[in-house]
């Protein structure tokens, strides 16, 4: 089978089965990178490719024609959090963002859903304003895939 057609069958098939569910997740730099490293492991075993091979992730990538996955994560979240912020302010989804926490304990607080989110905006230099024009947070969240 055709690299294209495999990297076709990757993006419309099992990306989209991996990443079920992912705008709500609240992901950390352990996670980031076991996506990262599960990711590779399937295109390197669909292109027939060894880490003995000595072939850069790049490579691999550019040749299925596939952005990498943690980037489309954070489009999934940027997608999700640009939708909560276009509803009404009485919706139950917005309303429950903004539910107080409980009182933690003391050392670094645990990663959050909102703490990812502002991350990924201050990353990606967006304003929250933004979010309210969905076609030009569209175009500004959006990381396509090569072609």
């Amino acid at each position: 089978m055709p690299l294209k057609v495999k990297g076709h069958l990757y993006k419309t098939a099992i990306r989209p089965a991996v990443l079920y569910g992912s705008e709500c997740w609240a992901t950390n730099k352990q996670h980031l990178d076991k996506l990262h490293v599960t990711e590779m492991r399937m295109l390197r075993w669909s292109a027939g490719v060894t880490l003995l091979d000595k072939l850069r992730n790049q490579y691999i990538r550019g040749s299925f024609k596939i952005a990498p996955i943690v980037e489309k994560l954070k489009e999934k979240c940027l997608r999700w959090y640009g939708h909560i912020q276009r509803r009404s302010d009485d919706h139950m989804v917005k309303l429950a963002l903004k539910l107080p926490t409980a009182k933690r304990n003391s050392g670094r607080p645990p990663t959050t859903w909102w703490t990812t989110v502002e991350k990924d905006l201050k990353e990606a230099h967006l304003n929250k304003d933004i979010a309210q024009d969905r076609a030009r947070w569209k175009l500004r969240t959006r990381k396509a895939d090569p072609k």
